[in-house]
């Protein structure tokens, strides 16, 4: 299947490449490696057992059990470091405070981001856009792209402007709000601005006013952020990987969500339980089904809407599309993940990574092939830009 993926340029030149990263941490008090540390420091990533927290004992500055749920372990850091230095010289720089000091001393040819951030509503974009102010070419989407995706309502807004199946919602910022709207149950409350499903709990989904109050209680107070109030549809759900460019994007072999494999009782949701409690390396769940069985007709639908969502939010290199079917088996896009998860062990059931194995590609070469499609776009398959310096150094010095 490898031939028709992409285009790849034919033997780029070996450049320097940083990665820039966040690792999660055991406590956010806890610091990084040294500042001419080449490893990323390592912290416990497994053997931890947690349990959900009730929605009375999270308060405005009470950081939940899922706070680093965007980070990535130390696992995945150093197999794409090592997916790069097959071909490049590969430095690491963690994007803390100190990142664009780094980036600014020694700018490298191209940076492979696998930066999620921290704190602020555009934390995604922050990294993206210290590097276009430095002139430095990156991997992935750009920091507006970024920025809109993490914020569910908007992408929902420009989808459906753009008349993309999407699920009917509405925000609210505060408790007052929900006389202001008419909530259809079953329904689902979600953190507007968060990924890996952080704050998405097996109690998300509600039926009553009284369990809608709880939730949206439970995240505007321990997220301190708004709720979203999704629509909750109650057929198949599906993750769907694109990789490429215009003209050269690529829709990888659907992965299709299996609730039954869930706990008996709970909500048929990719909660923060499902995804990182109920479902662990050292005891996955059943839960995938890649390729998914589909009819042809549904694929082509799927496949279809996830084309234009990735083109109309100008996603770049790669994207993963979440996707779910209402109760007559229409497809909806739920939201878009431009910087998509990629753990590395097939045991983890990291999507991205899953439907690029069905494809037959590698995680080293899924990788690989990530950063040319970025060095394409920038022409650096062409030729090998000048090094960390050039130019750049001399309008600074």
């Amino acid at each position: 299947m490898l031939s028709h993926l992409l285009h790849l340029p034919a033997g780029i030149e070996p450049l320097s490449v940083a990665l820039v990263y966040n690792q999660k941490k055991e406590d956010h008090k806890n610091k990084s490696g040294g500042e001419d540390s080449t490893d990323p420091p390592r912290f416990a990533t497994s053997g931890t057992t947690h349990a959900a927290i009730p929605s009375s004992s999270l308060s405005l500055h009470t950081e939940t059990q899922d706070f680093y749920a965007e980070w990535d372990t130390f696992e995945t850091i150093d197999a794409v470091r090592n997916a790069l230095a097959e071909r490049h010289e590969v430095t690491l720089i963690e994007a803390d405070e100190k990142a664009y000091v780094k980036l600014l001393e020694q700018p490298p040819d191209i940076v492979f981001n696998i930066a999620e951030g921290l704190y602020g509503v555009s934390r995604e974009a922050q990294i993206p856009a210290i590097l276009e102010f430095l002139r430095i070419p990156y991997t992935g989407s750009d920091p507006l792209t970024l920025a809109i995706c993490l914020d569910k309502s908007r992408t929902k807004e420009i989808l459906a402007h753009a008349k993309i199946p999407t699920t009917r919602f509405a925000v609210v910022s505060n408790l007052n709000e929900i006389r202001q709207f008419s909530a259809s149950f079953p329904c689902i409350v979600k953190p507007l601005h968060e990924g890996s499903s952080k704050g998405i709990f097996n109690s998300s989904v509600v039926n009553t006013a009284a369990e809608l109050r709880r939730e949206l209680e439970r995240v505007l107070t321990g997220y301190s952020e708004p709720a979203l109030v999704e629509e909750f549809l109650i057929g198949r759900e599906f993750t769907v990987a694109i990789l490429g460019n215009p003209g050269e994007i690529t829709v990888l072999p659907i992965v299709e969500i299996i609730f039954d494999s869930l706990p008996a009782g709970v909500n048929h949701i990719y909660s923060f339980e499902a995804k990182w409690i109920w479902d662990n390396a050292e005891a996955p769940l059943d839960i995938f089904q890649c390729p998914a069985r589909l009819t042809g007709t549904l694929q082509e639908q799927i496949e279809n809407i996830c084309r234009k969502a990735y083109k109309l939010l100008r996603c770049r290199d790669w994207c993963r599309i979440d996707v779910r079917l209402d109760r007559s088996g229409n497809p909806h896009i739920i939201e878009l993940n431009p910087l998509p998860g990629i753990l590395p062990n097939p045991e983890d059931n990291s999507c991205f990574p899953k439907a690029a194995r069905a494809a037959g590609l590698g995680y080293n070469k899924l990788i690989q092939t990530v950063l040319a499609c970025a060095a394409k776009r920038y022409g650096l398959d062409r030729h090998k830009p000048p090094h960390a310096g050039g130019e750049r150094t001399e309008e600074r010095a």
